[in-house]
């Protein structure tokens, strides 16, 4: 059976692959022997449906030229056109080091400007033919891919949540944060590729977007596994503005079982313990990195095999700040670049990665961190909420205060020779005031509502991804979680902020 976009499907040849259509053959003439051969035909295809969906096209089994070395690069390009410092030079330097370096895959963040991504494009186009440029938001996403391989597909998620609008100074809000996949077919892998950029931890504590960036990271970890159910190889990077042991890495190591290539590396040639946020860099403020001692690491690169191919880390380096023969370093961050090895599983046949990290403590771990962020999310409810009500509250007294200006203003056209008791200039601006507080507040308004039920709809589902969590956990036997912690570390009980329904 063909099929006009080049696929085929392979079925029974009635007269001489089914011995029971041989048989029947026997006892029918020519005709009803095509009507039984199309017959045999239309049953075989409803019996076995599958076999009628093409595979994808860049996915195919495990080329016999194992092992693959991919190359990938990482890089936070603090890109901000006519704000950040030297910014065309540094991208005609960032232009210059993958020309020379050539790794197969380039994922940037803060490319804030087409301009540049096409000023990036331009130059790359001999060692980097494709490329794609991931739109979002005002300002747009800031993501981008470059890549010596074919790029055969694209998707975008947005975040729910990313900060405040009127927050302008620190401008999350108008980049529309998201997380961008691109797929690739390299030597005949599914590789699924991820480039995200999480919102910035402008003040470690108290840290008022700490809610917001545990949702991107459960939205982030949602994303990548519904979308790379069938890859060979899975890889993120990108700026995740989290230290490794927050809670919104936690969460997505835990959930997706991607492996961070600092931890996994063979071989480290970069900044102390991997920092990609350091103290020498002469772009950064030093005063906010000497609590850290001197740097921090919140820059990432992970990989995640398949039970088909197995991944590993042979070499991870960074930037380290200056660079040398020119006068400023490529960015604010240090970029990441390393290689990794692709070769087969060693068992083909064995169980998937899921039914592997099935464990009891894995479980019980996960069950912990989820109840973790579900607080975390319950506190940034709460806070939303209060803020809905302030806002709904500073509305109506200035709707009152309006009204009450009108009943004013109407008074000498009720009672005729009676004058204006306030002076014009006075009364009118104080319209003006009571009419920006009631439409400001009403936009606030609206924004907290959406708040809220952005937060509600992630504590929703981390409630249904709790339940099923401890239904799986109970088919163990109690002794291997029985002395587990089950209760977040955070000092706060869910149960005691809402009840759930």
């Amino acid at each position: 059976m063909g099929f006009a976009n080049g696929h085929s499907v392979a079925l029974c040849n009635p007269t001489t692959d089914c011995p029971d259509v041989r048989a029947i053959h026997q006892h029918v003439g020519e005709s009803g022997r095509v009507f039984v051969s199309v017959l045999i035909r239309v049953n075989s295809v409803v019996a076995e449906p599958h076999k009628l969906i093409p595979a994808h096209p860049a996915h195919s089994a495990v080329p016999a030229e194992m092992p693959v070395r991919l190359h990938i690069f990482s890089l936070n390009c603090w890109g901000i056109r006519y704000l950040s410092k030297h910014c065309a030079q540094r991208y005609a330097m960032i232009g210059d080091l993958l020309s020379k370096e050539q790794h197969d895959v380039a994922l940037l963040q803060e490319v804030w400007s087409e301009k540049d991504f096409h000023f990036l494009k331009k130059k790359l186009g001999v060692t980097h033919p494709y490329s794609h440029y991931f739109k979002s938001g005002f300002f747009g996403s800031g993501l981008a891919v470059f890549s010596k391989h074919r790029i055969h597909d694209a998707f975008l998620y947005k975040y729910t949540l990313n900060g405040y609008p009127y927050m302008a100074h620190h401008g999350d809000w108008f980049g529309g944060k998201a997380v961008g996949k691109v797929l690739l077919n390299i030597s005949g892998l599914a590789i699924h590729v991820f480039v995200t950029h999480l919102h910035a931890e402008y003040c470690r504590e108290p840290d008022s977007y700490l809610p917001h960036r545990v949702v991107q990271a459960w939205e982030l970890q949602n994303f990548i596994r519904h979308t790379s159910a069938g890859a060979d190889v899975v890889i993120l990077g990108g700026d995740l503005n989290m230290h490794p042991t927050d809670l919104g890495i936690r969460l997505l190591q835990s959930y997706t079982g991607l492996k961070d290539c600092y931890n996994e590396t063979a071989s480290f040639d970069g900044c102390e313990q991997g920092f990609t946020h350091i103290t020498d860099n002469p772009f950064t403020h030093k005063q906010e990195l000497i609590p850290f001692g001197g740097g921090i690491r919140i820059d990432y690169v992970f990989f995640k095999g398949s039970k088909s191919v197995d991944v590993s880390c042979e070499s991870l380096s960074t930037t380290k700040g200056p660079v040398p023969g020119q006068p400023f370093p490529y960015s604010d961050h240090e970029a990441l670049s390393t290689e990794l090895e692709l070769h087969p599983s060693e068992d083909l046949k064995g169980y998937s990665d899921q039914e592997k990290d099935c464990t009891a403590d894995k479980l019980s771990e996960l069950v912990n961190i989820v109840t973790e962020a579900r607080t975390e999310v319950k506190v940034g409810l709460h806070c939303a909420e209060r803020m809905r009500y302030t806002a709904a509250r500073t509305g109506i007294m200035g709707l009152a205060l309006l009204l009450l200006e009108l009943a004013i203003a109407a008074v000498p056209c009720f009672a005729l020779g009676t004058e204006q008791p306030f002076p014009k200039a006075s009364f009118y601006l104080l319209g003006a005031l009571c009419f920006t507080i009631l439409f400001c507040t009403t936009l606030l308004y609206i924004f907290y509502s959406m708040e809220v039920k952005a937060l509600q709809g992630a504590e929703d589902q981390m409630r249904l991804a709790l339940g099923s969590l401890q239904e799986r956990l109970k088919v163990f036997p109690k002794g291997k979680y029985e002395g587990r912690s089950q209760t977040e570390p955070d000092s706060r009980d869910p149960s005691t902020l809402e009840p759930d329904d």
